[in-house]
């Protein structure tokens, strides 16, 4: 068994130049940074990416919706933390409102690293401090790594797992025994504690899924067979009828190809809400949902029988 080298790769080699380069990139692969979101256990999910937004006489690197409806700020740097930037997204945050702020660069220095926790410490914002760096393994593409450096409440929301596991299983176990009601889909499986539920879709590789975030829920069509040509190519089958599809199911999709992903998404995601809200409004959300997901897997069934 051959096994690679990882190596770091100088972030300029990559990313000529942060404005003109890594923000754009960066909008058009977040699910980069929501993938390092998830894996650190943070419940922001982020959508509806603009960049260069203006604040003021200044410009803010990037402005996204979190799956609550807030607001998040994110400023990028391809160099280590300065003053500078740290000023700017506390100025952007206020400009904008924001609840929460996402800080990227290759080296936080020690110094930001302590402002950044006081600023966790003692307001009412969110502050994420990243480190950002490329690699490779021998010969291969180039890949981004982010690491949270810090992250509001981060042990608190490690120690309160159990709390929303448990909240999570009663939510699935609701939506389930809603679900049988009205359609076979999910019908053989189990609640459990995790952030999503999926069926196969009578394909391998293909996966209807109900995720459910704080204050956001999702339907979608799952693709990852473990072969990314593969993927792409069925992808590719269904988006040529995006159109029909959409009329079919009702409104718009959400549509990600993930070019520098292995997987593709077709989802609809919904605002109503999520299981953090009260109990009482479960049975709307849950509704919601059962109701996308039949309209999901009627619109895309006919082209999924055909890849």
């Amino acid at each position: 068994m051959t096994i690679g080298k990882l190596e770091r790769v100088p972030l300029r080699e990559v990313w000529d130049d942060e404005a003109q380069n890594f923000t754009p990139w960066l909008k058009d692969n977040i699910d980069v940074l929501n993938e390092a979101l998830e894996h650190e256990e943070i419940d922001v999910y982020l959508s509806e990416i603009k960049i260069e937004q203006d604040a003021g006489d200044f410009s803010v690197d990037m402005v996204a919706k979190a799956d609550s409806g807030d607001i998040v700020v994110i400023e990028n740097q391809l160099e280590q933390s300065d003053h500078d930037h740290l000023g700017k997204l506390i100025t952007y945050l206020t400009s904008f409102g924001a609840k929460n702020a996402i800080w990227i660069n290759s080296y936080p220095r020690p110094e930001h690293i302590k402002a950044i926790n006081w600023l966790n410490e003692f307001t009412n914002a969110y502050f994420y401090l990243f480190k950002l760096e490329a690699i490779k393994i021998d010969e291969s593409n180039h890949a981004p790594l982010l690491t949270l450096i810090v992250g509001k409440n981060q042990e608190q929301v490690k120690d309160n797992t159990p709390e929303r596991d448990k909240i999570r299983l009663e939510f699935w176990d609701s939506l389930l025994k809603l679900a049988s009601t009205k359609t076979d889909l999910h019908a053989k499986i189990s609640p459990y504690s995790g952030s999503y539920v999926s069926v196969s879709a009578g394909k391998a590789g293909l996966y209807y899924q109900y995720d459910i975030l704080m204050h956001a829920a999702k339907v979608e069509l799952y693709i990852d067979g473990g072969n990314k040509r593969r993927n792409k190519n069925i992808y590719d089958h269904i988006n040529e009828n995006k159109a029909r599809i959409e009329i079919d199911f009702g409104s718009e999709l959400e549509w990600h190809r993930l070019d520098d992903k292995k997987a593709c998404r077709i989802m609809k995601t919904l605002e109503i809400g999520g299981y953090r809200e009260d109990k009482e409004k479960w049975n709307d959300i849950q509704t919601a949902m059962v109701d996308a997901m039949i309209r999901l897997e009627a619109a895309l069934r006919p082209h999924i029988e055909t890849v």
